[in-house]
């Protein structure tokens, strides 16, 4: 009698990815490939994602950067045929590989998230000036000052139309009850942290 078949990866994605439990439903067709705007770039396409957890390969999965690629279009999810939330679960991945920091590093779109997050958290709203200069400038200064200078027509253009307000860089707005902000967002984590057990 042959052993029975074991993947604890597979159980790990269940537990602690979000609707990690709908990868073992997918039945391998591709359209979810060939429906991404980033198709021909992904290393791993969202359903050969889906076999290699099924396969049990925990690194490769967990230290590849394709989870990062979606762009959260949504093609995907509405042409499956068996109506996986497969932008949810690569955002998931990606956020599971992120908290267990097994993630690539310099990775952009990781780079660009874990900036806006960080701005937002501070005072419930974004500083679009703070946000910009944290992006141009997280190669360094000589890298930032070129970065800055390759768009200036842009930044000058958003000043304009009032998107842009260089009295942010004193402050910014924020929510009213900020102290009420950060308190909601340490108590999500705790449950959060509970809930997959990283507490």
């Amino acid at each position: 009698m042959s052993e029975k078949y074991h993947n604890n990866f597979l159980k790990e994605v269940e537990e602690m990815v979000e609707e990690g439990e709908w990868v073992k439903m997918c039945m391998q067709c591709g359209v979810c490939a060939g429906s991404c705007p980033l198709g021909p770039h992904w290393a791993h396409p969202p359903q050969e994602i889906f076999m290699m957890i099924r396969a049990g390969k925990r690194e490769e999965v967990l230290r590849s950067d394709s989870m990062w690629m979606c762009t959260s279009c949504y093609n995907c999810v509405v042409r499956c045929p068996r109506k996986l939330p497969i932008t949810h679960i690569m955002h998931g991945l990606a956020n599971y590989a992120h908290r267990l920091g097994l993630s690539p590093k310099n990775q952009p779109t990781q780079q660009f998230a874990t900036l806006f997050w960080n701005n937002l958290a501070q005072t419930g709203r974004v500083n679009e000036l703070k946000l910009s200069l944290g992006i141009y400038f997280k190669d360094g200064f000589a890298q930032g000052v070129k970065n800055a200078m390759a768009m200036q027509s842009v930044g000058l253009g958003m000043v304009k139309a009032k998107r842009l307000n260089p009295m942010e860089l004193f402050g910014g707005h924020g929510v009213k009850d900020k102290a009420g902000f950060h308190a909601m967002l340490k108590k999500a984590r705790e449950i959060e942290d509970r809930r997959k057990n990283f507490a």
